[in-house]
C-alpha cells in the first residue's frame, strides 16, 4: 500500500501517500479524480487517473521532475537526474542518504520537458508487497494544458498489469494511492509547499515507511 512514486509513483508517483490506503477505501474518496483505467488489445490492465491542478505545465512537471520541486509536496528526501536513463530516487525518511538500498528507485524511461514523463520502479524497501507485480508495469505521467495554460490536466497511466491475485491486489493499492498523490498534488499547488520532514507530513512518512518495510502492525 504504497503511495505513488512516483513516484511512482509511484512509482513515484504512485508512492506518495497511500500510508492511509486501504481495501475499503476508494478512488473517489478524492473530489476531481477522473478514472478512466482500461484493458488493453493484450488483456492487460492499465491504471489511468488523472486530475485539474491549478498550476501551469511547466510548474507542475519540475514537481514531478526535479530535487526540491518533488520534496515540496512528495518526500522528505529526493534526488532526480533528469535524463533519459537516469533515475528519480527518493525516501519518506528525512535522515535517509542518496545510495541507501531502502530508498525507492524509479529509472526514466523518457521525457519531453513540461508535457511527459515515463518511468518504472527499479528499486522499492525491503518488504514492499507486490514488488515483483509492480515492477513489471511502467507509469505515464503527462501534462496537458487546459484554460489557455493557467491550469494543467495530469495524467498518470500505470500499464501493464496481469490477472493474478498479486497483480490485482497491487492494482487496488494504486488505484487509491495515486488519487491521494493527485489530490496531495493540487493541495500543494492550492495551499503552498508539504514539508514531509516535519508534522503531519512526517507522520505520514513514517506510516508509510512501516507499511513498505513491514514494520505496520
Amino acid at each position: 500500500m504504497l503511495r505513488s512514486a512516483l513516484i511512482a509513483a509511484a512509482a513515484l508517483l504512485a508512492l506518495a501517500g497511500t500510508a492511509q490506503a486501504r481495501q475499503a477505501r476508494s478512488w473517489k474518496d478524492f473530489p476531481g479524480v477522473s478514472n478512466t483505467s482500461y484493458v488493453d488489445a493484450a488483456g492487460q490492465k492499465a491504471l489511468q487517473l488523472s486530475m485539474d491542478i491549478s498550476a501551469t505545465p511547466h510548474q507542475v512537471f519540475d514537481a514531478f521532475a526535479t530535487s526540491d520541486g518533488f520534496k515540496s509536496w512528495a518526500v522528505a528526501v529526493a534526488h532526480i537526474d533528469l535524463r533519459t536513463g537516469g533515475q528519480i530516487e527518493a525516501s519518506y525518511d528525512p535522515k535517509a542518504q542518496v545510495g541507501d538500498p531502502n530508498n525507492i528507485k524509479n529509472q526514466i524511461v523518457t521525457f519531453i520537458p513540461d508535457h511527459l514523463l515515463v518511468i518504472r520502479n527499479i528499486q522499492a524497501p525491503e518488504g514492499f508487497a507486490g514488488k515483483g507485480e509492480f515492477q513489471k508495469t511502467v507509469t505515464v505521467i503527462e501534462f496537458q494544458p487546459t484554460e489557455g495554460g493557467a491550469k494543467t490536466r495530469v495524467r498518470l497511466t500505470n500499464t501493464g498489469y496481469g490477472d493474478s491475485p498479486e497483480a490485482q491486489t497491487v492494482f487496488g493499492h494504486f488505484e487509491w494511492g495515486n488519487a491521494y498523490t493527485l489530490a496531495e498534488l493540487r493541495k500543494r499547488f492550492e495551499s503552498g509547499p508539504i514539508d514531509r520532514a516535519k508534522g503531519d507530513g512526517a507522520k505520514a512518512n513514517q506510516d508509510a515507511d512501516k507499511l513498505v518495510t513491514g514494520k505496520a502492525k
